[in-house]
């Protein structure tokens, strides 16, 4: 199943997230929207944040993120920065412990600030993502910069660099699937970061593609975060990847406030709980808004258990 779901269903589905009349048709069929849930809460902030008080309950922590990317006119751009402003309004609301591990967090995508706007994109997205970043220090909430495809990660490490001039804090996405990460790696290996294997489908040439593959350039990435002085962010649901994390930790020195295990929500919800349940810190992925095909989609091609779920789901109606 494994050997087929890669080479054939994976590029597939892939593929799938990046037409729009797939999306248009997914978004209007209230059966797709139903199972969708799974994967993401809602589409308001006030679905976001039912989400997060279920997830704190059971001493989760969790990063939100509104749904939106690839921006391509300066009103949405400024529309998505306002919602992250009033999201951070609530969060703040919450009034949370100072802790020295932030147990809430907010995770933006750069093209959804305006980063593919011409040649002042960058700047745009400069801009807006510094004044989410001040909001969110004063919320006392943590920010990190997502990841998207291969062809924006030198301007996404360049703003990220820029940003952590005035918020060391903020953090960001490296993904192991990319040749050039274990440098990338090594870079900012002082920093809190989130290591993913990689959800675009992007060519041989600057990808790994065999799952075998990305999974040891996984662990090689994540050995260099382990070595620095950063945070480490293992954001996986791989059982070989996590149950190689302990002897990590302990080879490096490291306690359970020096990194985190993260997983998305609606995946493998029962070894989230008992991660958090033996002391680890554990954060959650929230994605919430209208904006859900792409990411949705993205999921399931990660698993051949998300796509069987959502295959069930429609077959059982």
């Amino acid at each position: 199943m494994s050997g087929f779901f890669d080479r054939v269903a994976r590029p597939a589905i892939l593929a799938a997230s990046r037409r729009d009349g797939l999306r248009r048709t997914a978004e209007r069929l209230p059966i797709t929207r139903e199972v969708v849930h799974r994967f993401v809460p809602g589409e308001s902030i006030a679905d976001a944040m039912d989400a997060v008080a279920q997830l704190r309950y059971s001493r989760r922590l969790v990063s939100i993120d509104h749904l939106g990317e690839d921006v391509t006119d300066l009103e949405t751009a400024n529309q998505n920065v306002d919602v992250y402003l009033a999201l951070l309004d609530a969060l703040e609301r919450r009034d949370e412990p100072d802790t020295a591990v932030r147990p809430l967090e907010v995770s933006v995508k750069l093209s959804a600030l305006g980063q593919a706007l011409g040649r002042d994109g960058e700047k745009i997205a400069l801009d807006n993502a510094r004044a989410i970043c001040a909001r969110a220090q004063r919320a006392g909430v943590w920010l990190t910069v997502d990841a998207e495809d291969h062809t924006t990660t030198d301007s996404t490490l360049s703003i990220v660099r820029e940003l952590r001039t005035e918020f060391d804090w903020v953090g960001t996405v490296l993904q192991a699937y990319l040749k050039r990460t274990p440098g990338d790696c090594a870079d900012f290996a002082d920093a809190r970061i989130r290591l993913c294997k990689g959800a675009y489908d992007e060519p041989a040439s600057v990808a790994y593609r065999d799952r075998a593959e990305v999974t040891d350039a996984y662990l090689r990435c994540l050995r260099i975060l382990m070595a620095g002085d950063g945070y480490p962010m293992v954001a996986s649901h791989d059982p070989q990847i996590i149950a190689e994390v302990p002897a990590l930790a302990s080879e490096f020195g490291r306690g359970v406030d020096d990194f985190e295990y993260q997983m998305l929500y609606g995946i493998r919800d029962a070894e989230q709980r008992r991660l958090a349940e033996a002391g680890n810190h554990v954060r959650v992925y929230v994605p919430f808004g209208s904006q859900w095909y792409g990411y949705f989609v993205r999921r399931l091609a990660e698993r051949p258990a998300n796509l069987t779920f959502f295959l069930r789901a429609l077959v059982g109606r």
